[in-house]
């Protein structure tokens, strides 16, 4: 019996919770578009433009991914294919997306606003977009796949330039960087994002499946979404807004009951008795309804109210003391002496 009525506390905690309506917290800052940000995303864009005007013409860049992959760094080093193979998942989309969705999920439900789970969102739709395009936009051949020894590959048909492993791994870690509420956590997930991002980029030449110059590009392609974020913030903010919105509509819709007025109980007032009576009977009581709301309000009942003083004593009705002359004696006073009788 404990347990059922603990178990039903607990999810009436929960429930009460998740029907609060949501706030910001106040120690929570909005990442704004600085002129360092600008800064920052001006050279990435320009170092991005820079690796693909190198890949287009056959520059050095494409001569150094031709020396790579016949290095063979897989064959140079097997005893960690069998990590690497594990550790390349954290640049796949669908898991990291999954793993990272459920920690902002709850940090959206702790902090009762939608933001982490939009900011998310758009991030993952603006890399699918940018990345996919440039992907299929210029049609670059893998190392598996290449053709002809010291060429670009390009407009092949592949979808490997740039590398959405690496541009994942940068957007879906760093987007923990973007989102934590203190300067130190920023610190310390910014280092955490860039040494993972960096790892699985590496762990992709070292496989095979890229060229380095698609993990160059990739990281930059990651860091031109997450250096962009704060020109979408008002738009995700105008989004959580019409969301809330709208869960208001449908709750309005749907018609929850209202919850019942209370019973309005007419006070009991008590008729004060001139002088109490041993044998008089107590006078009967009005009936009170007996409702559970009138129960449960009946104290709250205004009624008038007199000091302690002004209020006349009642004495209970009734005595069991059997009625009797009183033969008590003043203090000071002698008792006359009892008649004696023969016996």
């Amino acid at each position: 019996m404990r347990t059922e009525r603990n178990i039903t506390r607990r999810l009436d905690r929960v429930f009460a919770r998740l029907d609060r309506e949501p706030e910001r917290p106040a120690h929570i800052d909005v990442p704004r578009m600085s002129r360092h940000r600008v800064v920052l995303f001006t050279a990435t864009l320009a170092f991005y433009l820079a690796i693909v005007w190198a890949v287009v013409i056959t520059s050095w860049l494409v001569r150094l991914d031709w020396q790579v992959m016949f290095f063979r760094p897989y064959q140079q080093w097997p005893q960690i294919h069998a990590f690497l193979d594990y550790y390349v998942v954290l640049g796949q989309r669908g898991p990291t997306a999954v793993m990272v969705a459920a920690w902002l999920g709850w940090r959206s439900w702790r902090q009762h606003t939608l933001r982490p789970l939009l900011t998310l969102a758009a991030s993952l739709l603006l890399l699918n977009i940018t990345v996919g395009a440039a992907k299929y936009g210029m049609g670059r051949l893998g190392p598996h796949y290449a053709t002809v020894i010291g060429s670009n590959e390009m407009m092949r048909g592949g979808d490997i330039f740039p590398s959405g492993h690496t541009a994942n791994a940068v957007v879906t870690w760093g987007i923990l960087a973007y989102l934590a509420s203190t300067p130190r956590a920023r610190r310390w997930l910014s280092a955490l994002s860039a040494i993972t991002s960096l790892g699985v980029g590496m762990t992709t030449v070292y496989l095979g499946t890229h060229w380095l110059s698609d993990v160059l590009l990739g990281w930059a392609a990651g860091l031109l979404i997450l250096l962009a974020l704060p020109w979408f913030e008002l738009p995700i903010a105008r989004t959580e807004d019409w969301l809330f919105d709208l869960r208001d509509r449908w709750r309005a819709r749907r018609g929850r009951p209202a919850a019942e007025p209370a019973v309005p109980v007419t006070p009991v007032v008590l008729k004060p008795r001139s002088a109490p009576r041993a044998e008089q009977p107590s006078p009967a009581r009005e009936p009170v309804a007996s409702t559970r709301a009138s129960r449960g309000l009946a104290h709250l009942a205004p009624g008038p109210h007199t000091t302690r003083s002004e209020r006349t004593p009642v004495t209970p009705a009734g005595s069991r003391r059997p009625p009797h002359t009183d033969h008590r004696v003043p203090r000071g006073t002698t008792q006359p002496a009892r008649p004696l009788t023969g016996g």
